[in-house]
């Protein structure tokens, strides 16, 4: 998307628009964005006190909340306007300009840009609250500050079945997918419930994330009639709400730090029909959707937000923390859920927590546009490189999510951001000078 300026008047912004754009999937992700950004702001109580840093969940203080992550949880929206930008950008490439491993290695070239930043900001605070509060504190914070970057490790690997997923040509086919993959859930969880361990059902991370990633493919390619969208939403929400009644799942579809069986580290099967349920609501309501966002009023924020999505998404977990420190330093905390005013203190929270990522947006929106010396450069690659190329992006995705495990701090942790640094730099490597640069639409 073309980068939008917040001072353009709304009417420029929506004329120099390209038509085919769907507008639909900018809103998809941008709302999701919003929700989990206050999501997060009202899950995360912290404090400090004479012992150090102190971070607790809401939902873990507060265990009858769990039934509103089923509306919170959209995660499923991101994945699916991935799958359907893929899509898209697999399209217009043109089929003798296609290369898998560039590709997706161009796409990768966007997505990690703002991630080096942020990183490296990362390990400077890290670093300074290690002097200042204390290693446990530090250790904390490391956890935290990291935790996030799983989407865009999953992301990148189940983003690589994008060209793969284009090759569906009918609406049963999709079905037919989406089915295999529930299928491959459950079987996944029986075997986690059987051994009595999380790592059993480890390829959940990936299967249950490629349903959301399938259907937006099949949305983009125009697969999916939305009235047979409904009825398998419908269908989907239902067998979620049975299962949950009548199965071994948790109702928290959120991590709560209290859960005996996560529904999200790893995914399960009720998260997968989460993402089947929701991603279908959506290709049913795009219509509408559509058309609401073609107001350029509308249009102008949701250009905006998108144009600086991985900025609002990285830096919304300090923005946050400011915002509680900040307000800690008057005394105004919102960490003990049977304090007095606590819901409103939670309130004010959220309320300088948006002045502050406003603020934060507007200073580092440049820096996920600004091109780095040599990443940036042309990767064109083609056989056998390509190959390589694509591999090494899957790779450094797979080290971006055992570092959102570890944290920063540990020989796990600094060995997990080692591998993504290397992996992201040999991909990088991964050249063939003869072959020109596809196309990348995002």
């Amino acid at each position: 998307m073309p980068r939008a300026k917040p001072t353009r008047d709304p009417h420029l912004v929506a004329h120099d628009t390209p038509p085919g754009r769907d507008r639909a999937v900018d809103v998809a992700r941008l709302a999701a964005l919003v929700v989990v950004m206050f999501g997060h702001c009202a899950l995360l109580l912290a404090t400090i006190d004479a012992h150090g840093l102190r971070i607790g969940n809401l939902l873990g203080a507060l265990p009858l909340l769990a039934p509103v992550t089923w509306l919170v949880q959209v995660m499923p929206l991101f994945f699916l306007a991935g799958g359907a930008a893929g899509a898209y950008g697999w399209h217009a490439t043109g089929p003798s300009a296609r290369s898998w491993g560039s590709w997706l290695f161009t796409r990768a070239q966007r997505l990690c840009r703002p991630v080096f930043w942020y990183l490296a900001v990362c390990l400077i605070a890290a670093l300074m609250v290690r002097v200042i509060l204390g290693e446990d504190s530090s250790a904390a914070f490391g956890r935290e500050c990291v935790a996030l970057l799983w989407f865009l490790g999953v992301y990148l690997v189940v983003l690589a079945f994008v060209p793969a997923l284009t090759r569906l040509r009918t609406g049963r086919a999709v079905a037919v997918t989406a089915a295999c993959l529930l299928g491959a859930a459950a079987a996944a969880d029986g075997m986690r419930l059987a051994l009595g361990t999380p790592v059993a059902g480890i390829t959940n991370v990936i299967i249950v994330w490629l349903i959301p990633m399938t259907i937006g493919v099949a949305y983009a390619r125009r697969l999916i009639n939305p009235r047979l969208a409904l009825a398998a939403a419908a269908t989907a929400l239902t067998a979620q709400i049975l299962l949950a009644i009548a199965g071994p799942y948790e109702v928290s579809l959120v991590v709560t730090g209290a859960e005996r069986l996560s529904n999200v580290s790893p995914p399960t099967l009720l998260l997968g029909l989460q993402c089947t349920w929701m991603s279908c609501a959506f290709v049913a309501a795009a219509g509408a959707i559509r058309t609401w966002a073609a107001r350029p009023r509308v249009w102008r924020v949701v250009a905006v937000g998108n144009a600086g999505a991985m900025t609002l998404y990285l830096w919304h977990i300090p923005a946050i923390a400011v915002a509680a420190f900040g307000l800690h330093a008057l005394g105004l905390d919102a960490y003990h859920v049977d304090a007095p005013g606590f819901w409103g203190l939670l309130a004010l929270r959220a309320l300088v927590f948006a002045a502050v990522m406003a603020l934060v947006f507007r200073l580092l929106l440049p820096l996920e546009h600004r091109p780095l010396p040599w990443w940036d450069a042309p990767v064109p690659a083609a056989g056998a490189w390509s190959i390589a190329t694509g591999a090494l992006v899957c790779g450094a995705g797979v080290a971006l999510v055992l570092l959102a495990k570890d944290g920063l701090g540990g020989t796990a942790g600094w060995a997990a951001l080692g591998g993504f640094l290397v992996a992201a730099a040999a991909a990088r490597r991964s050249v063939h000078p003869k072959v020109p640069r596809a196309l990348d639409v995002s």
